[in-house]
């Protein structure tokens, strides 16, 4: 159970990180998986008030706020057109409709989940973070830096020309994911491929483009390359070995997905 002390709605993100910057103290989210904590909340600081849940589309990237839920995500036409369905993808069976118009991209993202779609998604693409203090850094960065007390400001998603897939392996269809894979291919032929759900953190590869090898070769390297260097754990939804063993499998799918694409192009 959580208890909350006192509750703030800021009227600045300076106000914000002073807030934050007592150990207490907790920024909310959309308060879906904090509220789950056993804890004591000194100050509840809400963000909602700063602008923070738009998502602005430019001619070269899009600009993610961390209040935008991931409905949001789900819904928007100029992701859905750059990633090719993959974000829908990503976050459509993260429980349901109601849970996704709560949940916001910077509490999956500050978060780090092991479990995370959303991490494993935003992985693939060429993205940076902005943090109010921290400035920008790319996500790749992020994704494995200590928790700390600065705040998320937004995602930054270069529109890099690339294609890119999205799959999980999941118990049932809401459940929490068994093992989670994004896909992307760059013009060059050069493939990033990231795991999550291992069950740590999202984890990516980057496999250099082999223009010899046919597709269905193209895969099996590649996913004996993923196989080789992954390192997965054991919990309730899975073994270890079986989480290896599915690495496999998707970015197998994934790359001969991708490479049929490349093929139904060039025709």
């Amino acid at each position: 159970m959580m208890t909350i002390r006192e509750y703030k709605r800021a009227e600045s993100l300076e106000e914000a990180w002073q807030l934050n910057q007592k150990k207490p103290n907790r920024i909310l989210g959309g308060m879906i998986w904090l509220k789950m904590e056993t804890i004591n909340v000194g100050t509840a600081i809400d963000l909602s008030g700063l602008g923070l849940d738009t998502i602005e589309e430019t001619e070269d990237s899009f600009s993610i706020g961390a209040m935008v839920t991931l409905r949001q995500l789900e819904q928007h036409p100029g992701l859905a057109a750059y990633t090719h369905g993959a974000m829908r993808e990503a976050v459509r069976h993260i429980v349901g409709v109601q849970l996704r118009n709560l949940a916001t991209v910077g509490g999956s993202i500050y978060s780090r989940f092991g479990f995370s779609d959303v991490l494993t998604m935003f992985l693939a693409m060429d993205c940076d973070v902005e943090l109010y203090k921290g400035g920008i850094l790319p996500l790749q960065e992020y994704a494995q830096r200590p928790y700390d007390r600065d705040i998320l400001v937004r995602l930054i998603v270069k529109k890099t020309p690339m294609q890119l897939y999205y799959q999980s392996v999941r118990n049932s269809q809401t459940d929490i994911p068994v093992l989670t894979c994004a896909a992307a291919r760059m013009e060059t032929g050069d493939y990033r491929i990231v795991i999550g759900a291992r069950p740590l953190r999202a984890v990516r590869f980057e496999l250099p483009a082999e223009p010899a090898l046919a597709a269905e070769q193209l895969a099996a390297q590649f996913a004996e390359s993923v196989k080789a260097q992954i390192v997965t754990g054991s919990n309730m939804r899975g073994s270890a070995e079986y989480r290896r063993h599915l690495a496999g499998v998707l970015t197998k799918r994934a790359v001969l997905e991708l490479e049929q694409r490349k093929m139904q192009e060039e025709k």
